[in-house]
């Protein structure tokens, strides 16, 4: 990298964020462009409590674009000058960009569900089921809901499943419920489990058939959640589909330039 006092800072934020892969992505895109003069990508533990101060920073720092993951998706919102339709409708931002000291919002994370998914199947008409009712889980459903899926959230608190319902139709279970997902066509798992402790799973494995796709929001090392659907011969996604997919798009709005997608992919595999 040839960094200087002109390099812009870009970066993800996060409690935890050291698993996170997007600095290597980033960086590595912006080497291949030969713009790593101009961009420089770090990633910054916030905790959620702190982000107020934290935005107040971006402007006095006048940071160029800030990736944002768990627990700051939603979180953010009430701090921005500006939100972008999809994302309005989505109710979360993973992405914002400071246009001129303007703090923009947008949301990249449902390309990065959409896009790897009718890479091997269509969407509409299928039975998707969600597990998890966060962020990421908005964004799921709007990519899936958007292209014509009937929609099934499961969520340990009913009531959060169910505000996701009144805004993107579909029905809404507990998680004790789970006994319904073997109906499903395709299952996206958006909460957590598996980070931390990639043995543990949100999924018993007697609820996955071999004709699902099952799709792992986390990512990293192969987490239970897939390692037991490929043991069923189910059809998987890992997490690195969608955290590329939707990077790809983030990598454009903070550089204004196309993202070099082979080498993004190489350097997260």
């Amino acid at each position: 990298m040839n960094i200087t006092a002109k390099t812009k800072i870009c970066m993800v934020i996060g409690d935890p964020v050291a698993h996170s892969l997007s600095p290597q992505m980033h960086n590595a895109g912006y080497e291949a462009l030969n713009i790593d003069n101009q961009y420089i990508y770090v990633g910054c533990k916030v905790d959620v409590n702190d982000i107020d101060d934290f935005i107040k920073g971006v402007r006095v720092m006048k940071i160029q674009g800030i990736s944002c993951t768990m627990p700051h998706k939603i979180a953010v919102m009430p701090y921005l000058d500006e939100i972008n339709e999809v994302a309005k409708k989505i109710g979360a931002v993973n992405t914002i960009v400071n246009d001129n000291g303007k703090l923009i919002g947008y949301n990249t994370d449902w390309l990065g569900i959409i896009t790897p998914l009718e890479k091997i199947t269509t969407i509409k008409n299928k039975r998707v089921a969600l597990i998890g009712a966060g962020g990421a889980a908005r964004a799921a459903a709007y990519a899936v809901t958007s292209k014509g899926a009937n929609l099934t959230i499961y969520n340990r608190t009913l009531e959060k499943a169910q505000k996701l319902v009144e805004i993107f139709g579909g029905t809404a279970f507990r998680l004790d419920g789970l006994n319904n997902i073997t109906n499903a066509d395709i299952i996206i798992n958006t909460t957590s489990v598996g980070l931390k402790n990639k043995n543990e799973t949100i999924l018993p494995k007697k609820f996955i058939t071999k004709n699902q796709i099952l799709f792992d929001a986390v990512y990293g090392n192969e987490t239970q959640f897939l390692r037991d659907a490929k043991e069923k011969g189910t059809q998987t996604i890992a997490g690195v589909e969608m955290l590329l997919c939707q990077g790809v798009e983030q990598f454009k709005l903070f550089t204004g330039h196309d993202a070099p997608v082979d080498v993004m992919r190489k350097i997260l595999l």
